[in-house]
């Protein structure tokens, strides 16, 4: 008797789970979105605090670090216990690993503006606010992108795992995938996410350009 076709990639799978597929793509997505804008909106004022305190940097640096080095898997079943099974307990975990990437390449970025020009600009009367907005984030702009660009993509991976608590997008897809050796669904769920991730690269990439335009001339 011939086994029951098994393929790794079948459009008859997505047609006729396009409703499922869709709908965790939209988690994973949403998710992704929300983890990273989060993260930023926490990241910035410590990064900015880390860079006009000196003896702060160690601290909040090290803080962010100590969460990243947490596995993935711990971290979701330390915090279900406090928070729930569902989208907020994976929300705070995925903030959690995209904080270190985020403070570590802002205050590297503020560190490098050329102090020359820091001090040209103060000559100038610029307040302390005025220098920051105008002078050293647009010039820490391209490591503050790159950090961004890692902690999105990393996220998206990151985003799967949410499955052990029940809420892991194209995660639920893999895992049910793997349970069942249903390889359609296996490769469908892997390779948007691979998609996704790409996706977000460049955008961020594209948006990164568009903002350091002067990073892109050629030496004459």
């Amino acid at each position: 008797m011939d086994s029951v076709p098994n393929p790794w990639f079948s459009w008859d799978y997505i047609a006729n789970n396009w409703g499922e597929v869709s709908e965790q793509l939209v988690i994973h997505t949403t998710l992704t979105v929300q983890a990273v804008l989060i993260a930023v909106l926490i990241a910035a004022p410590l990064g900015v605090l880390a860079r006009r305190v000196k003896w702060l940097t160690g601290p909040i640096v090290g803080t962010a670090g100590v969460l990243y080095t947490i596995p993935s898997f711990a971290l979701f079943a330390l915090l279900a216990p406090f928070t729930g099974i569902g989208r907020t307990t994976v929300l705070i975990g995925l903030v959690a690993y995209a904080l270190l990437v985020l403070v570590r390449n802002l205050v590297v970025g503020l560190q490098g503006v050329d102090r020359d020009v820091v001090d040209a600009a103060r000559g100038q009367g610029l307040t302390e606010r005025q220098l920051l907005w105008r002078v050293e984030l647009p010039l820490a702009l391209p490591s503050i992108v790159a950090g961004l660009r890692i902690a999105t993509v990393t996220t998206v991976a990151l985003v799967t795992v949410g499955v052990v608590v029940g809420y892991g997008g194209l995660g639920q897809l893999m895992f049910r995938g793997l349970g069942s050796n249903y390889r359609a669904q296996i490769m469908t769920a892997t390779l948007l996410c691979l998609a996704l991730a790409l996706i977000f690269d460049l955008l961020l990439m594209l948006i990164g350009r568009a903002l350091t335009p002067w990073t892109q001339r050629r030496p004459t």
